[in-house]
């Protein structure tokens, strides 16, 4: 009897998420869905990148006050340009699917027999024929807006009205980025660490970061986190690997050696 309980909690709170009052919430909602994904994505980026100015300037044969200073510049610089490059592309898609809807509206104003056609062949597709097809391009067709949102979401894939909300997007990007990025480069600012014991916490620090991220995005999908924590870490260790390689690599054939 026990473990039918939370069994019965799961049904009753996806019955009370699907009743018509919050299935009426959402639908009517902007959309966007949270920024889970925006900062998974600035996360993980920006461990990768912090960790691979770390491990390439590690390999070149810098000091840890260099490391500190490229590992800033580089986490500030390319944070900042991801996030702008978010908020543009939201913003882009989001001005993208407001036009392509404007455009539907005059095709229905000017050619409605075509675009009706247009609608017919879009839930013929979908299965439905005869009197059930009619009745439902009768209805849509009553409504121009309805129309014309629906021959933009079917045909290309768009979601007119939803912003996206660029700038939360863009600043869910930029935090998750330093906030994560910060933490290979803690280590180079203890004093009372070498260098190469700084490397070595670091790898540790961004390790565990990375698991982190990855077990947060599977656990938030409801995917194995396990799975999810272990190809975070290893997407993030392969550039790591391939930026401390080319940095040994560069010092060894440039004989630079190491820099104060």
């Amino acid at each position: 009897m026990p473990a039918k309980q939370p069994r019965q909690r799961s049904r009753l709170h996806l019955a009370r998420a699907h009743h018509a009052d919050e299935v009426r919430a959402r639908l009517a909602s902007e959309g966007g869905g949270g920024h889970l994904g925006d900062a998974v994505l600035g996360a993980i980026d920006g461990g990768i990148t912090s960790f691979a100015v770390v491990a390439g300037a590690v390999g070149g044969g810098f000091s840890s006050l260099v490391v500190i200073i490229l590992g800033v510049a580089s986490l500030l610089a390319d944070g900042f340009s991801m996030a702008v490059s978010n908020y543009l592309s939201t913003k882009s898609d989001a001005q993208a699917a407001d036009q392509a809807h404007r455009e539907e509206l005059r095709h229905i104003e000017e050619i409605p027999q075509h675009q009706c056609l247009e609608l017919r062949e879009v839930f013929a597709a979908k299965g439905f024929e005869g009197e059930t097809l009619d009745r439902i391009v009768e209805t849509i067709a009553a409504d121009p807006e309805l129309w014309a949102k629906t021959i933009t979401q079917e045909e290309f894939g768009l979601q007119p009205g939803d912003t996206g909300q660029p700038l939360q997007s863009g600043a869910a990007t930029f935090a998750a980025f330093v906030l994560v990025g910060a933490i290979p480069l803690i280590p180079f600012a203890i004093p009372v660490l070498s260098l190469d014991q700084a490397f070595i916490a670091s790898i540790a620090a961004t390790s565990l970061a990375f698991l982190g991220v990855g077990i947060t995005k599977g656990w938030a999908l409801d995917q194995s986190r396990f799975r999810s924590g272990l190809e975070t870490l290893l997407t993030g260790g392969g550039a790591a690997v391939l930026a401390y390689g080319a940095g040994t690599l560069l010092r060894t054939w440039l004989g630079t050696g190491a820099v104060a």
